[in-house]
């Protein structure tokens, strides 16, 4: 009976220190979808010159988290060095993936590129729950219907 009794002891201290809450781990980040519309809601009201408005969720140099809202077309872009992965929290939009950006400017250096279009590409129909993974080196861009809106987690990678 000792030896049940230390047992117990033991199991009942490691399953106390396994309880840690998710929130005093570090690096560990959580945005409930209540957060996350409550965010969306605040951004919609800081709208920018170029019909967006963003925040970063969380930054863990190597990779960031962010809640980017858009009311109208975004602006062709390019990362030769980053991975983009889309998740759509609400609206709806149209992301143009591929081709060949038109005019160019940006650093070859950093790999970063925006563009006044993309010639070619695909379209691909964006909504709520859509997740899209974007490779290093494509030109995207995220389109808007009139009127409307879309908000995304965005999660940027460096690419291997």
């Amino acid at each position: 009976m000792l030896r049940l009794s230390r047992i117990l002891s033991v199991v009942a201290l490691a399953g106390a220190t396994l309880a840690v809450p998710v929130s005093a781990q570090a690096g560990v980040g959580v945005w409930s979808r209540d957060e996350l519309l409550r965010r969306d809601a605040a951004l919609s009201t800081n709208v920018g010159a170029d019909h967006s408005s963003r925040e970063t969720l969380a930054d863990y140099g190597n990779h960031r988290f962010r809640l980017l809202f858009r009311d109208a077309d975004g602006v062709p872009e390019q990362h030769n060095k980053i991975i983009d992965v889309v998740i759509v929290q609400s609206g709806e939009g149209t992301l143009l993936v591929g081709g060949s950006m038109v005019n160019p400017r940006g650093n070859a250096d950093t790999g970063e590129y925006l563009g006044t279009g993309i010639e070619g590409g695909e379209r691909h129909p964006l909504g709520p729950g859509t997740i899209v993974h974007v490779p290093a080196g494509l030109p995207h861009s995220f389109l808007v219907p009139a009127g409307g809106h879309i908000t995304y987690v965005l999660v940027k990678f460096p690419a291997p």
